[in-house]
């Protein structure tokens, strides 16, 4: 091959990989739809027939996806990180920590390499990470349960969600919603191929309404997923509410999968797995993950708690998902697993101190702030600043103040719901806090 066949080749595969990579300008973005892939490319200047031939094909054919994901595109979170890292802002949209996570975890990760544990591990769990998330979960609920049946490794929550998803819904079946919610929720549902339904929770309190829940929850529903502590409000679920939620289930044969990351991380009241309630081991599938307590969220360390009969169904389909998860992260995260409650009390006052300063700051920047009684989020309401809508404030804070919130109409099935909010992390050190507030400060101005 000669220098100009070579330098042709390399141009090639760079226009390949920008069309891969590329993103239309974010004013194209509306709340029920993310940001759309390109329909074409342009055929390289120079290049043999039969490769312009090939080339020009490709260019007339739009990018594929299943009809079931044609609505999702590209997550909020990747745009908004996007846009924000072009014009220089502080992030405080994504949900990741802008520090590290302890030594002893990521030292116990580091012997485990060096200790040879890198091959697959068992597909549903190293066997000692199992056995510390049972012991984990006998101490935060007084539940006992069965490392070896109960108990299932997965690649974050989030393949949990999608493993008892794909594992234990059928096509057609409906699952209540509570919106806003992670948006992996009903992208997930909609592979499964289930009938969503949704209840909305409002601000100020984001409390379940729960004469509608009642009125929801018929025959025909398989399911309810629901997240406590919530993301992205911060709402904490009541004990009143969790009872309320149980005794449908139990009275309607109803399952509830409960999404549980943010379970260390509650300030205002005791967190309460809604598994450990009368009646409702037996029907609950509990997710967890590491990353969020242990700030380690590029690890994907989840795992699912169910009993035998539901944990069939999830660990079929992990097994054809993913298979199996990092051997040694698994190793270091029995090591995080067993940290002393001084380690748990340590992380709420530190996080409760970050959460001080943003709400704080947010308040005398003009907004209204709403109360976030656990996760690392807090959730305002934007319209005292004239913006038609949060994607509309989100992409001015962006490009000319320099700081990054989300949007939240993505988080629900009707965006309508959602356009007067936007959400905040304050997952970040003070310094970063300090710095996104001044900033607003300094740029943004109510109207009202």
């Amino acid at each position: 091959m000669n220098l100009d066949t070579q330098q042709h080749s390399v141009n090639v595969m760079l226009r390949q990989l920008s069309f891969r990579s590329s993103l239309i300008p974010f004013s194209s973005y509306s709340p029920r739809s993310s940001l759309k892939p390109p329909v074409s490319i342009r055929p390289p200047t120079k290049a043999t027939m039969s490769t312009v031939s090939t080339q020009n094909e490709s260019a007339q054919r739009p990018v594929q996806v299943a009809k079931r994901l044609e609505k999702f595109k590209t997550t909020i979170f990747t745009q908004m990180s996007i846009l924000g890292n072009k014009h220089g802002a502080i992030n405080l949209g994504q949900g990741f920590p802008n520090f590290d996570g302890p030594d002893f975890v990521k030292e116990a990760a580091i012997q485990a390499i060096k200790d040879g544990k890198n091959q697959y591990a068992r597909a549903f769990g190293a066997p000692e990470f199992n056995s510390a998330v049972a012991s984990r979960f006998l101490e935060d609920t007084g539940l006992v349960v069965d490392p070896e049946r109960e108990v299932t490794v997965t690649c974050g929550c989030t393949e949990a969600i999608a493993a008892a998803m794909l594992g234990l819904i059928n096509p057609g079946d409906e699952v209540i919603l509570f919106a806003p919610f992670y948006d992996s929720y009903e992208a997930t549902l909609s592979m499964a191929g289930a009938k969503v339904k949704c209840i909305t929770l409002q601000p100020p309190d984001f409390a379940i309404p729960l004469e509608e829940l009642k009125a929801a929850v018929t025959s025909e529903t398989r399911a309810i997923l629901m997240n406590t502590p919530h993301n992205p409000t911060g709402k904490m679920f009541t004990r009143e509410e969790l009872e309320a939620i149980a005794s449908l289930c139990i009275e309607n044969d109803v399952l509830v999968f409960s999404d549980e990351v943010y379970d260390k991380l509650a300030f205002e009241m005791d967190h309460i797995c809604i598994a450990s309630l009368p009646g409702m081991y037996e029907r609950t599938v509990t997710m967890n993950s590491l990353g969020k307590t242990f700030s380690l969220t590029g690890w994907k360390i989840g795992w699912a708690i169910a009993p035998p009969h539901l944990t069939w169904g999830i660990r079929q389909a992990h097994s054809y998902l993913t298979f199996a998860t990092s051997t040694p992260m698994q190793a270091a995260a029995v090591a995080a697993l067993r940290a002393p409650e001084s380690y748990y009390t340590e992380l709420k006052r530190d996080y409760s101190e970050k959460k001080e300063i943003l709400v704080k700051g947010l308040k005398e920047v003009g907004f209204e702030v709403f109360p976030s009684s656990g996760t690392y989020f807090v959730v305002v309401d934007h319209t005292p600043f004239g913006f038609e809508n949060d994607v509309a404030f989100c992409e001015y804070l962006i490009k000319e103040v320099g700081v990054v919130a989300i949007p939240t109409s993505v988080f629900y099935l009707n965006p309508e719901e959602g356009k007067n909010l936007v959400r905040f992390a304050f997952c970040k050190d003070e310094e970063t806090l300090r710095g996104a507030i001044e900033r607003m400060k300094l740029k943004l101005k109510r109207v009202v």
